[in-house]
């Protein structure tokens, strides 16, 4: 085996690196060479190639309009809970006679828009919005989204209906974010960790550890204890709405959203986090954004409920003075 190391072999081909980043399938051949060479991988796949630069722009023109329509409705609801002055109360009757379905990401209309970009993120590959690197953004843009925003219906059946899509949404999400964020990353260290090539093939590498699925050292995950957190919160939801709040079903029904709100925020941090330490504008002040998101509606909710503690109290105030008085 030839050794050609990555570094010499990055400057001459960037279609090699990019077919190593899109692998789906790696295979690991048996090697002879058990001091220099113990693991030896090659990729068993085919990249059909990028969309044009244009459909990268379209997705972030989306992304970008997700994130600003779920900020947008969670400052509504703050502002309409607060109803502190006139104008405030202006602005949050405007927001109301919108049909926020119609405008969120987990809405019926854009959750199906939000699927095909992460489906068909494997070859949206622009400078301007690389689903690999910034999916996970879209992602927990959904779901704050689903967190923080009910669906409205009349129906109990036609709720249960956009509840049960909304779930099946976030679940295909995340399983379909996974399937560009794990092979790239899967690349990434077989670049990066204890490699080189072997000049067997184009994509021969010898490695000094076996390559782990997503990489070793990114820990975020689509379809993880989040997503499910978020499922079983949705599903408490349904079941509350359908059958009525029982004490029981609504603080199980609080407790999962307050976790889903938990895990949810820790992704954020990570991210932001990850963002940082690869260097890159783009991704530091998307996954900003997200986090300041997901931070605003978990205000909102902590808001809400101070709100109705408070209103309670005011209306326990008047029956205990007339206690008094009798």
């Amino acid at each position: 085996m030839s050794s050609l190391t990555w570094k010499g072999s990055q400057a001459g081909s960037s279609n090699i690196t990019r077919q190593i980043l899109k692998c789906t399938r790696w295979q690991l051949e048996e090697t002879t060479d058990f001091i220099t060479c113990p693991y030896h991988y090659y990729c068993d796949s085919a990249y059909p190639g990028d969309f044009s630069p244009a459909i990268g722009v379209l997705a972030a023109v989306f992304a970008a309009y997700c994130l600003l329509s779920t900020a947008s409705f969670a400052v509504a609801g703050i502002i309409r809970s607060s109803n502190a002055s006139t104008s405030s109360t202006a602005f949050s009757g405007v927001i109301g006679r919108i049909k926020r379905k119609y405008l969120i990401p987990s809405g019926p209309f854009l959750l199906p828009l939000v699927l095909l970009v992460l489906a068909k993120g494997q070859r949206i590959n622009g400078p301007v919005f690389p689903v690999a690197r910034l999916g996970p953004a879209l992602l927990l843009t959904l779901q704050a989204s689903a967190l923080a925003f009910p669906n409205e219906a009349e129906g109990d059946v036609r709720y249960a209906v956009l509840e049960a899509s909304t779930v099946s949404g976030i679940l295909h999400a995340c399983l379909y974010l996974d399937a560009v964020v794990l092979p790239y990353y899967t690349g990434t260290d077989a670049l990066r960790r204890s490699s080189r090539f072997s000049g067997e093939c184009a994509t021969c590498l010898c490695r000094m550890e076996p390559l782990v699925v997503g990489g070793a050292t990114v820990l975020y995950r689509g379809l993880s204890k989040t997503a499910l957190a978020i499922i079983f919160a949705l599903c408490a939801r349904m079941v509350c709405r359908i059958y009525g709040e029982e004490r029981l079903s609504a603080w199980t029904r609080t407790a999962l959203e307050a976790a889903s709100w938990v895990f949810v925020s820790g992704d954020a941090v990570y991210l932001v986090g990850w963002a940082l330490v690869e260097g890159v504008a783009a991704g530091v002040a998307a996954y900003g954004l997200v986090a300041g998101l997901v931070f605003l509606c978990v205000f909102g909710k902590v808001y809400r409920f101070l709100a109705w503690v408070d209103n309670r109290q005011v209306q326990w105030k008047p029956s205990l003075s007339c206690h008094n008085v009798v």
